[in-house]
């Protein structure tokens, strides 16, 4: 699994670098960091829609860096977790 967040200049003084700080952290306290690549991406060509990032191929808009993380905690550390496959 992949996780991409906009590191563009809309992004960025939304909170985007705040985001990428806070997934690292999450990853490392469920033991995922291995498992699940953090990247960046310069610009995802959504910029009025808010804080943008995708896991795999999903697009995902989140209006906070409160959103994107309770929404990170959802779609990729439960999954994981339910699995067994993270600490």
């Amino acid at each position: 699994m992949t996780v991409t967040v906009c590191v563009g200049s809309s992004c960025h003084i939304k909170g985007s670098r705040q985001i990428i700080v806070r997934f690292n952290e999450l990853l490392k306290e469920h033991g995922l960091e291995k498992k699940i690549e953090l990247q960046g991406s310069f610009c995802m060509e959504r910029c009025g829609e808010g804080l943008n990032w995708q896991i795999d191929e999903e697009p995902i808009t989140s209006s906070s860096v409160e959103e994107a993380i309770e929404t990170f905690r959802e779609k990729v550390l439960k999954p994981q977790t339910e699995t067994g496959e993270g600490k």
